[in-house]
């Protein structure tokens, strides 16, 4: 049996918990459809890069669940992009804690949350994800790359929901802060592509990885919604689940996703680019979507996609 690039997805209890109050379907990170609060973005002046550094470390111990921010370098604006759990007093409460008036306000749709399937399924602890990539170190061992926060309960993961064939265990996971994971293929009768599954019969070859750009257009696949394009719209974004759970240095992106798409992979042709993390909205009626920077996770892992 083979398995290819995207697919899992998987929960433990924490994540249970975190999507049950999330309820059904927002991405895993801190996007969401950006549309402007109040009518659109809010006007803001020009900071220089020290005080906008300052704001985003305040808005961070701020600690507002539903809010993820990034500074745009080419406006001279910290921008704050909230979901619908974020009331105005709390928007108020993150501009007087930033300290300048260079934010920017995006409201987004729905509730930032963290995806919990995705591309080619994998499942673990009743729990599904997606496939990232698969990936092997210098020794030839082969690992399948996915979300940190589907790997962070640990244990062995399957192909299947019943857990009769085995992937292999769970051997490194980082979530918070960052959103990577890492499982070991011990199952020597499974096959393991270097493609992604592109859900119309035919997969796509990944031949390098590299680092996302504003603008560039990008595609997710993950095993609840399948293959879906949007572009990069902005990097380095922190973002706050709630819970303590913050990521950072995540890509945001107008790629939809859904829950059960956590982990899948987004790329650009041939280059692996990102993990799926979260994010709001969905597939109907659109979305923003949050990814793990691929490279960070490959390096401190020490493997490479093929």
């Amino acid at each position: 049996m083979s398995i290819k690039l995207p697919t899992p997805h998987r929960s433990i209890p924490r994540r249970f918990r975190l999507a049950a109050v999330a309820s059904a379907a927002l991405l895993a990170s801190v996007a969401a459809v950006p549309t402007a609060m109040a009518g659109n973005a809010d006007p803001a002046p020009r900071a220089d890069a020290t005080t906008l550094a300052k704001a985003g470390a305040a808005v961070r111990a701020a600690d507002v669940a539903g809010s993820a921010w990034s500074v745009d370098t080419a406006t001279g604006t910290l921008v704050v992009a909230v979901d619908q759990r974020v009331t105005a007093g709390q928007v108020a409460q993150l501009k007087k804690a930033a300290g300048t008036d260079a934010v920017r306000v995006d409201r987004l749709k729905g509730k930032l949350t963290k995806y919990l399937n995705g591309g080619q399924a994998i499942y673990s602890g009743g729990g599904r994800c997606s496939v990232g990539f698969n990936v092997r170190n210098s020794a030839g061992t082969y690992y399948v790359l996915t979300a940190g926060h589907c790997t962070e309960g640990g244990g062995n993961w399957y192909t299947n929901s019943s857990n009769t064939t085995l992937i292999g265990p769970t051997v490194g996971s980082s979530f918070p802060t960052n959103d990577y994971g890492l499982i070991r293929y011990d199952n020597a009768s499974l096959t393991h592509p270097g493609t992604v599954n592109l859900y119309n019969g035919t997969s796509q070859d990944i031949a390098g990885a590299g680092d996302a750009y504003v603008g560039q257009a990008v595609k997710r696949s993950g095993s609840t919604t399948g293959v879906h394009s949007g572009s990069v719209t902005g990097l380095n974004y922190s973002v706050n689940y709630g819970n303590g759970d913050v990521v950072y240095g995540m890509i945001r992106t107008t790629v939809c996703a859904e829950p059960g798409d956590s982990g899948g992979s987004l790329f650009a042709g041939s280059t692996a680019l990102g993990l799926t993390s979260g994010g709001s909205g969905n597939c109907s009626s659109g979305g923003t979507t949050f990814f793990q920077p691929v490279k960070e996770a490959l390096s401190a892992y020490g493997v490479s996609v093929y």
